[in-house]
């Protein structure tokens, strides 16, 4: 055994052994083969031949084979810059973890958050950055007890309840968390009137209507609201048709046919403002939709802004250019125009529209153009120089838009 064990070891030193019987005996089993000494390799005649044997010879044992080594895989540039992405992510919670057991939650959370954007597949950094939160909106609990007991500035009370709000803003899911935040954000304005404060006020308000237009958000049911409003207004009930358009944009707010048809019912109740924002948001949601023009036209017409109301008839003419409707609008504004160049309306109903039309911003703007003066001059005191300024295309479209706002009659 010990010959084998060192021939299983170094093989080379078979050739040390190969002389003597017992381990000529084991290779002949081994091998299935008739092995002989160098010196008996003559066979004897007086010897019988040796007997096949009956048996079979233990089946062939080899040598285990050293396995070979797995050639290197080719690492892809993206996989490499992920390998790196994330062992930066864990340098980055590690620090984040001792800044956390130090209490200085600041730094931790700006650890954590810079984890997270290296590798968002990892979801321990959120967690321990909600932690953080938690642990602030504790430390902050205690600070504002304690400030009270030492009767401390209001402006350090104010400060901590904060940095409360803002931790419980960071932490809110859904609208309704929003709630405590905005109380604990109110509570520190009481304490102190902290602009920032303020700010994150507002920003807490603004995030919880907007989760609440998302949790509400449902287009199936703002269909069906939709038509109810469709119902009411074919019924003449306006009050009614406008409590259903309202509750429809509330279910979806990117509607703009709720808007247009929300608009019709201002009209017809003569609530031209709120008619006009609304066909203008109808506009905005939708540029092409042409029915907004028709609304938004017949709103300025009926305010007696009948230039506007063209501008904007015209504006839908681009896209429809034979919708009946628009081109009635431009028609009955152009008949107004004409009426108070002719005079043939009251002075009364003149001055309004001339008030109305000195609020317009572009009107400010070309009245007080020192060019435009002086072309106003000219059009009284030198026909010929007004008639030079009228080849003007700008100068034109601005008498234009004088003359249909009633600033300037052409007579």
């Amino acid at each position: 055994m010990q010959m084998l064990r060192e021939v299983q070891r170094n093989p080379s030193s078979l050739n040390m052994y190969i002389n003597d019987p017992r381990m000529m005996q084991v290779l002949s089993l081994m091998l299935n083969i008739n092995l002989q000494r160098p010196e008996a390799s003559e066979p004897s005649q007086s010897s019988p031949p040796p007997q096949p044997q009956q048996t079979q010879p233990p089946p062939e044992t080899k040598a285990r084979e050293p396995e070979p080594e797995p050639e290197p895989m080719d690492v892809t540039d993206d996989e490499k810059e992920r390998k790196e992405r994330k062992a930066a992510a864990q340098k980055e919670k590690e620090a984040g973890n001792a800044a956390y057991k130090k209490k200085d939650f600041e730094t931790a959370i700006q650890h954590y958050t810079k984890a997270m954007e290296l590798d968002d597949e990892d979801i321990s950094y959120l967690t321990n950055r909600a932690a953080v939160y938690i642990e602030m909106g504790k430390d902050c609990d205690k600070a504002v007890e304690r400030g009270r007991e030492l009767r401390a500035d209001f402006k350090m009370i104010s400060r901590a309840l904060t940095r409360k709000g803002t931790a419980l803003a960071k932490l809110a899911k859904c609208s309704k968390d929003f709630d405590v935040a905005i109380e604990t954000f109110q509570k520190a304005l009481t304490e102190h009137r902290n602009p920032d404060t303020l700010k994150k006020l507002n920003e807490a308000e603004r995030a919880k209507k907007e989760l609440e237009q998302q949790e509400y958000y449902d287009p199936k049911l703002a269909d069906e609201e939709r038509e109810k409003g469709n119902e009411m207004f074919k019924e003449q009930k306006y009050p009614e048709a406008i409590k259903h358009y309202t509750e429809a944009l509330r279910r979806n707010p990117k509607d703009p046919r709720v808007y247009s048809n929300r608009a019709a019912c201002y009209t017809k109740l003569g609530a031209m403002p709120e008619g006009l924002k609304d066909a203008e948001k109808c506009l905005e949601l939708d540029p092409n939709f042409t029915k907004g023009y028709t609304r938004k036209g017949a709103i300025q017409f009926f305010m007696k802004e009948y230039d506007k109301a063209m501008e904007t008839y015209q504006a839908g003419l681009k896209l429809d250019p034979n919708n009946q409707e628009l081109l009635d609008g431009v028609k009955r504004c152009i008949e107004q125009i004409n009426k108070a160049n002719r005079g043939e309306i009251s002075q009364d109903e003149l001055q309004e529209r001339q008030n109305k039309a000195m609020q317009d911003p572009e009107i400010q703007n070309i009245l007080t153009d020192p060019i435009m003066r002086q072309v106003l001059v000219d059009f009284q005191e030198n026909p010929k120089a007004a008639q030079e300024h009228l080849k003007n295309p700008g100068v034109m479209q601005k008498i234009q838009k004088l003359v249909s706002a009633g600033i300037v009659q052409m007579r």
